[in-house]
C-alpha cells in the first residue's frame, strides 16, 4: 500500500479510529475522518486530528468525500453491512480496519489471542510473562492499545501480544501470528454476526495465514475450537483442564507442560476453571516463544487479574461489591457467578447482543445467585427469560444507578453485589470500562451516604456510544 498516492476515509473516531488516522497521516497519506456520533469525545478527537492535517467530514459531505477516497478504514464498532462500507464495496474499493494497518506494518513477532471470553486476561498474563523474562512485550489490539500506536515502541525485537475480536477479524486480512491462540467460542455478538456459523467462521480466521512454521494453541476442551485443528496448516498445540493431554494441562493439582510439573494449581491467585484455562493457554504460548519456566511461574503466581473482571471494589455493611463489568455475554456471567464465593445479588442488563438469556437463568438457579436486579435496554427481554426459566427472585429496574442501589438494599450481610451484566454497555455507557468505573463510583457514594457525608446520587444520564467492540 503506497500511502502517499491514496486517499483514506477513517470511519469512527474511537481509540482505533484515532490511532489509524494518526498513523496514516504520519505516513504522508491524505486522510478524511467521519463519525455520526456527536458528543464531546468525538468533537475533541476531530479537533485534534484536524490540527495535524486530517480533514473532518460533515454528515452532508459524506457521499461526496466517499467517492473521492480510495480506502475505507472501518472502526470495529461499525458493522460491515452499514451503508458506508456497502457503498465502498459496491464501488470495488478496499475496506480495512486499524488492526489491518498494524498487521501490515509490524516488524516483530506476534502472539495473537482470540475467543469469546478470557482474551484480555490471557493477553495480560502473556505480557506479564514476557516482561518477567526481560522481553519488550506490549499488549495491544482490542485490549485497549491500537496496534498502530505501538509500532515504534515494538520495533524489530518486541513481541506484540494482540487481542483480536471478531469485529476486528471482519476487516483483518494480513495478520500472520507466530502463535495464534483460540481460547473458546460460545454465543456472542449475534446481533452483529447474525448466525453462530458466521461467528465461528470469523473466529477461525485468526488461523488463516498461519503456515507450517507457526503454531495454533487451541482449547482441547471446547468442541468448536478443537475442530479448528482441521482448518490450519500451523502446528497444533493443545491446552486442557484434563490430565494426559500433550501441551499444557492440569495433572494431579499442577499446571504442566508436556508432562513436566510447573507449579501447583492452588498457587494461581485467580480462581475458577476459566482462569486456569487462560493460564494454560498462556503457558503454551510462552513456551512456544522460548520462555523459560522460571519467568512463567513467577509471572503467573503474581498475577492479580485485570480491571473489571471479578474485581473486588470494597465492602459496605458486610456486603462485598464485585465489579465484573467485562462480562458482556452469558457464558462470561455464568463463569463469574460460579467463581465468586458466597451468595450474590447479581446486576444484569445493558445492550442486547442477540442471543437468548434462558441458559443464563437456568445456570443461576443452581448457583449462588439469590436475586437478580435487571436494568438497561434489554431489561424486559431478561425479565421474560427469567420467568420462562422459573427464576423468580428478580427486580426490574431500568436505570443503572438506581439498580445498583436496589441491589445493595436487597443484599444481606455476608452476600455480594455482583455486577456481571451478560450484556454490552452501549445502551448507557461508552464501554464496559466506563460502566465498571461508574459502579465503583456508586459504591463510594453509598459509603459516603452511610457516613452522612454525601447527597443521594441521581439516576445516571445516557451518553454517546463508543465505537470499539466489546
Amino acid at each position: 500500500m503506497l500511502f502517499a498516492t491514496q486517499t483514506f476515509l477513517v470511519a469512527g473516531l474511537s481509540r482505533s479510529g484515532i490511532a489509524a488516522a494518526e498513523y496514516l497521516l504520519s505516513q504522508g497519506a491524505q486522510v478524511y475522518a467521519y463519525d455520526d456520533v456527536e458528543d464531546e469525545n468525538v468533537r475533541t478527537a476531530a479537533r485534534k486530528l484536524s490540527e495535524i492535517g486530517c480533514r473532518i467530514v460533515e454528515r452532508g459531505e459524506l457521499a461526496e468525500k466517499s467517492e473521492r477516497c480510495d480506502v475505507l478504514v472501518l472502526s470495529p464498532g461499525i458493522p460491515v453491512d452499514h451503508p458506508l462500507p456497502v457503498a465502498f464495496r459496491r464501488a470495488e474499493k478496499r475496506i480495512i480496519g486499524e488492526a489491518e494497518l498494524g498487521a501490515l506494518a509490524l516488524r516483530c513477532p506476534v502472539v495473537a489471542v482470540t475467543g469469546t471470553n478470557g482474551k484480555t486476561t490471557a493477553v495480560t498474563m502473556l505480557e506479564n510473562i514476557f516482561r518477567t523474562a526481560g522481553k519488550n512485550a506490549i499488549a495491544c489490539g482490542n485490549v485497549g492499545k491500537p496496534i498502530t500506536s505501538c509500532l515504534k515502541e515494538l520495533g524489530d525485537d518486541g513481541i506484540a501480544v494482540a487481542e483480536i475480536s471478531s469485529f476486528q477479524l471482519e476487516t483483518l486480512y494480513s495478520l500472520r501470528p507466530h502463535v495464534a491462540v483460540v481460547l473458546n467460542v460460545t454465543e456472542d455478538h449475534l446481533n452483529r454476526h447474525y448466525t453462530m456459523d458466521n461467528y465461528v467462521y470469523l473466529k477461525s480466521r485468526i488461523l488463516k495465514n498461519c503456515a507450517e512454521s507457526e503454531y495454533a494453541v487451541l482449547n482441547y476442551d471446547d468442541p468448536i475450537v478443537r475442530g479448528f485443528a482441521e482448518k490450519t496448516k500451523a502446528k497444533v498445540v493443545w491446552f486442557s483442564l484434563q490430565a494426559g493431554q500433550e501441551g499444557a494441562c492440569l495433572s494431579d493439582g499442577y499446571f504442566c507442560w508436556n508432562g513436566e510439573k510447573l507449579f501447583a494449581e492452588s498457587e494461581l491467585p485467580l480462581g475458577g476453571n476459566h482462569n486456569r484455562a487462560n493460564a494454560l493457554a498462556a503457558i503454551a504460548a510462552a513456551k512456544l516463544m522460548g520462555i523459560g519456566n522460571a519467568a512463567i511461574v513467577a509471572a503467573l503466581k503474581n498475577f492479580q487479574g485485570v480491571k473489571h473482571r471479578i474485581q473486588k471494589i470494597g465492602e459496605l455493611d458486610g456486603i462485598t461489591f464485585i465489579d465484573d463489568s467485562k462480562a458482556t455475554n452469558v457464558d462470561s456471567a455464568v463463569k463469574a457467578i460460579e467463581s465468586v464465593k458466597g451468595e450474590s445479588v447479581i446486576l444484569l442488563g445493558g445492550k442486547d447482543k442477540g442471543y437468548p438469556y434462558e441458559p443464563l437463568f437456568e445456570a443461576l438457579k443452581n448457583s449462588g445467585a439469590v436475586h437478580a436486579v435487571l436494568y438497561g435496554e434489554n431489561a424486559f427481554k431478561l425479565f421474560n427469560a427469567a420467568l420462562k426459566s422459573g427464576f423468580t427472585a428478580i427486580t426490574l429496574c431500568r436505570p443503572f444507578d438506581v439498580a445498583v442501589r436496589v441491589a445493595y438494599l436487597t443484599a444481606k450481610r455476608g452476600q455480594n453485589v455482583l455486577l456481571s451484566p451478560a450484556s454490552a454497555s452501549f445502551d448507557s455507557f461508552r464501554s464496559y470500562e466506563e460502566r465498571g468505573e461508574r459502579f465503583a463510583e456508586l459504591f463510594r457514594i453509598l459509603t459516603e451516604e452511610k457516613r452522612g457525608r454525601a447527597e443521594p446520587f441521581p439516576a445516571g444520564e445516557e451518553i454517546g456510544e463508543e465505537s470499539d467492540s466489546e
